[in-house]
């Protein structure tokens, strides 16, 4: 047995079912020995969207997606689909292969440093030297990309190393699972024993009991500790209204009481209202990000403020916490609930006020008679199911989406947040789809056209994904801040488009177009109803704008609610 089999045995012990690849040169002693294994190869047709689709399918998940590269461009390729998944804190394994080891640092044919490349963009690298070293490395990935704060780890394996015999007596081990020792000094994830401090429990029950004006702004790290029934059983018992993040979507019913929308640049006004006025905000799972803190000091300005969080390095980064909670929401949050009394007496004049702001300050609606973006989002959120999956691209789309998302289960609306990647929701809706539900990706012209080649692995797999292009001939985003902010100085953002309904078609997708409501109605059901991919273009209204938006420099309080009008 060689380095290869050593690899894809250890694949197969993590229960890896699938790996979003591309072949080449230095990884083809991987291919020649795939076929011995119960791994489905998953053909992309280009790296960037094996990251994405092995994104996709740990955001959708509580599997670790796995995508595997050649070297050079191969493995530059894939940088993007790791950065995003570093950003959002999304676990997945990257495999990439290298020249020969006599070869490293000579500047060979297709030799990059991948290692070095990726550092700032991976929790951890490594680079393997010996193929008996692969069943410890496989390990050690998983455990890291999964544990503590999740996070993106690559493997960087020489073609030699992929094919170098290894002893009888450690395949014997891999195939019997035997437990493999790792080796990870200065590694603690058990954030709990190092850093928690129980008298910070104390510390927020005091502030809370003193509160006239809380919130809690709940995201993505409810979600990657499974805290959701923890957080409805905390904000169940208090009271305190609730607003949450782009991540945080999904990690309890938006329609609940006390819950008033998605906060910052395209947040509700009430729920920017709220954290503008807040007299203590209860951060849990969040990282504070300019998106939806608006200018630090009007955000923090005569506020007390909670933080939760399990990566010690998010304390004080962004925004000053005066109570830091480190470590597992899910073994956290519980304490200070039990310690909290409900406040719904003492702040409801405050819940009221915010009850009244978020009638009075409803998300935008079109006149409902015709096609708009809004309008195509909002007819898609009445065909799909609480177990639908949604994805929408990045932009204005993804914007609408997340403002309308009405879903009572996390991990059902899939966004690009840190790095705000165009191009991601068609090969993130490739690895999403393999999770096993209903899967809608939804894109602007401009976002599909940066990884539509995936329509053939879409096809190829036969993946039942339902395909939305929002067609408005515009890079909508950012004609969008130059309509409002550059004098309708719309330089290079108009699109000339190619006819999407015939690429759908060139790739045997069931492919349509529709330019009213009534045939858009009509269309969606029939998406919903198809059993394999389907794709239609809604070619909608050119110039539609987000709103509410709060202006680059400005603060929650100075929220648009249209071209004229703040909170």
């Amino acid at each position: 047995m060689i380095g290869a089999d050593a690899l894809l045995k250890s694949l197969e012990n993590q229960n890896v079912k699938q790996i979003f690849a591309y072949p080449g040169g230095a990884v083809l002693p991987i291919y020649d020995r795939m076929q011995e294994y119960d791994i489905r190869r998953v053909l992309v047709r280009h790296e960037q969207g094996a990251a994405f689709a092995a994104a996709g399918l740990s955001r959708a998940s509580q599997e670790i997606g796995v995508c595997l590269a050649t070297s050079g461009p191969g493995a530059t390729n894939l940088i993007t689909g790791i950065a995003d998944a570093k950003l959002d804190s999304i676990p997945m394994v990257i495999l990439t292969g290298n020249v020969v080891k006599h070869l490293i640092g000579s500047d060979a044919f297709q030799e990059i440093d991948i290692v070095g490349v990726c550092e700032p963009i991976v929790k951890h690298s490594y680079f393997v030297e010996y193929a008996e070293d692969l069943p410890r490395i496989i390990e050690e990935a998983f455990y890291l990309a999964k544990s503590g704060r999740p996070g993106p780890v690559l493997i960087d394996i020489p073609k030699s190393v992929q094919a170098e015999e290894i002893s009888d007596k450690l395949w014997q081990k891999i195939v019997k699972k035997e437990k493999i020792k790792m080796s990870l000094p200065g590694y603690y994830y058990e954030f709990n024993d190092k850093f928690f401090n129980d008298q910070e429990i104390e510390k927020a029950t005091q502030i809370l009991s003193k509160a006239k004006k809380p919130i809690v702004i709940f995201g993505h790290g409810v979600v990657l500790s499974n805290a959701e029934s923890e957080l409805k059983k905390f904000l169940d018992k208090t009271k305190i209204p609730a607003v949450w993040t782009l991540h945080g979507i999904g990690a309890m019913d938006t329609k609940s009481k006390n819950c008033f929308g998605m906060i910052g640049m395209h947040g509700t006004a009430a729920a920017n209202f709220a954290a503008h006025d807040a007299d203590v905000i209860i951060g849990i799972g969040i990282r504070f990000d300019d998106r939806i803190t608006g200018t630090l000091d009007a955000f923090q300005r005569n506020k007390k403020i909670i933080h939760f969080d399990i990566d010690p390095s998010e304390f004080d980064k962004n925004v000053y916490a005066d109570v830091k909670i480190c470590g597992e929401i899910k073994n956290l949050l519980p304490l200070l609930t039990q310690k909290i009394n409900d406040l719904g007496d003492q702040i409801k004049t405050w819940t009221n006020t915010l009850e009244k702001k978020h009638k009075l300050w409803p998300i935008s609606s079109t006149n409902g008679k015709k096609l708009t973006e809004i309008t195509v989002i909002e007819e898609i959120f009445k065909n799909t199911d609480d177990d639908s999956i949604v994805i929408p691209d990045v932009g204005q789309n993804q914007m609408w989406t997340a403002q309308r998302f009405v879903g009572k289960k996390s991990r059902k609306f899939l966004s690009s947040g840190g790095l705000g990647t165009m191009g991601f929701s068609l090969p993130t809706a490739v690895g999403a789809c393999f999770s096993g539900f209903e899967t809608w990706s939804i894109s602007g012209d401009g976002g599909f056209q940066m990884n539509l080649q995936e329509l053939g692995t879409i096809a190829q797999e036969n993946l039942p994904i339902k395909i939305c292009i929002l067609n408005n001939g515009f890079l909508g985003m950012v004609r969008q801040w130059q309509e409002l902010f550059y004098d309708k100085n719309y330089e290079g953002t108009p699109l000339w488009n190619p006819n999407f309904k015939a690429i759908g078609e060139a790739y045997s997708i069931p492919s349509y177009y529709v330019d009213n409501l009534d045939d858009a109605k009509k269309m969606i059901k029939k998406m919903k109803n198809h059993k394999g991919p389907i794709l239609c273009e809604f070619f909608v209204k050119r110039e539609e704008n987000v709103f509410p938006m709060v202006p680059a420099g400005k603060d929650l309080g100075q929220t648009l609610l249209n071209k004229i009008q703040t909170i």
